[in-house]
C-alpha cells in the first residue's frame, strides 16, 4: 500500500471522489501543510493555521497508480483558482499535492508541467506541490461525510456533481 495526500477544495469532495476508485482502500479527511499542532476544524476554517483541507488516500499501486490518482485529481477540480474552489475561499482550500517521496514529487511536477505545456487550462495552474508534513485526521463527523450526509444541501449541490463526473469519466476505474 502507498499513500497520496491531495487537496482540491473542501475535503468532503476530495474524499467522496477518491472513495469511488478501485485500488483505493481508505480515504481519511484531514489537515496538513500548516504550522500548529493538532488543529481543529474551526481553526483551519478561519485560515489562521496554514493547513489545507486534504484527503489522505491509501491505495494499492498494483491496482491504481499515483499517476492515475493525479489524473482524477486534475479532472475533478479547478487547479487554476488560487486558494479557492467554487464558493469555498481561503488558503485551506488550495489546490495542492503533498508528496510522500521524491518519486511522487517528480511525478506531480512532470504532470503539472505537461498540462501547462499542453494548455490544458485557460489560466495558469496554481496547484502547490509540497512535502507532506504532519497529517491530522479531521474530526470524526467529517469522515465519510458524503456517504453519511448525501441529502445535505452542500453535498447535493457541490459534492454530488463531482462524484457523478468521476462515475461518467472514469467508469473503468470504479469499484
Amino acid at each position: 500500500m502507498e499513500i497520496a495526500t491531495l487537496g482540491a477544495g473542501c475535503f468532503w469532495c476530495v474524499e467522496a471522489v477518491f472513495q469511488q476508485l478501485k485500488g483505493v482502500e481508505k480515504v481519511v479527511s484531514g489537515y496538513t501543510g500548516g504550522f500548529i499542532k493538532n488543529p481543529a476544524y474551526r481553526e483551519v476554517c478561519n485560515g489562521t493555521t496554514g493547513h489545507a483541507e486534504v484527503a489522505q488516500i491509501n491505495f494499492d499501486p498494483a491496482v491504481i497508480s499515483f499517476e492515475e490518482l493525479l489524473e482524477v485529481f486534475w479532472k475533478t477540480h479547478d487547479p487554476t483558482t488560487l486558494n479557492r474552489q467554487g464558493n469555498d475561499v481561503g488558503t485551506q482550500y488550495r489546490s495542492s499535492i503533498f508528496y510522500h517521496n521524491e518519486a511522487q514529487k517528480s511525478t506531480a511536477e512532470f504532470y503539472k508541467q505537461k498540462l501547462t505545456d499542453a494548455g490544458a487550462f485557460a489560466d495558469p495552474i496554481v496547484t502547490t506541490i509540497e512535502p507532506i508534513g504532519d497529517f491530522y485526521a479531521a474530526e470524526e463527523y467529517h469522515q465519510d461525510y458524503f456517504n453519511n450526509n448525501g441529502s445535505q444541501p452542500y453535498c447535493a449541490f457541490v459534492v454530488k456533481p463531482k462524484v457523478d463526473k468521476v462515475k461518467a469519466v472514469f467508469a473503468e476505474k470504479l469499484k
